[in-house]
């Protein structure tokens, strides 16, 4: 489950693991063994994907079916603006 969900983050922003692995400051077959399943994040590397891409770690390790969206600086206009975006992308699949 971490690694669909490492792969989907990832292509959601369009990024290549190429580009993740910069991010994470690690080499492509690092991205490229989370997401085959053949490796697990260290726990500091969970921290940091789930800070990059502005999820929780729970959700990153399967424990939460959901994603939340970190709103940190934003004011109440904004959330509630990115609120009403989700319900409607949501309405429309």
């Amino acid at each position: 489950m971490t690694a669909d969900r490492i792969k989907a983050l990832r292509e959601a922003r369009g990024w290549t693991q190429a580009e993740l692995a910069r991010k994470m400051n690690m080499t492509r077959n690092g991205i490229n063994s989370w997401e085959q399943g053949l490796s697990m994040p260290s726990p500091p590397s969970l921290v940091d994907l789930a800070r990059l891409f502005s999820v929780s770690t729970d959700y990153l390790l399967g424990v939460e079916n959901y994603s939340a969206v970190n709103v940190t600086g934003l004011n109440e206009a904004d959330v509630a603006l990115l609120a009403q975006l989700a319900d409607r992308l949501r309405e429309s699949h």
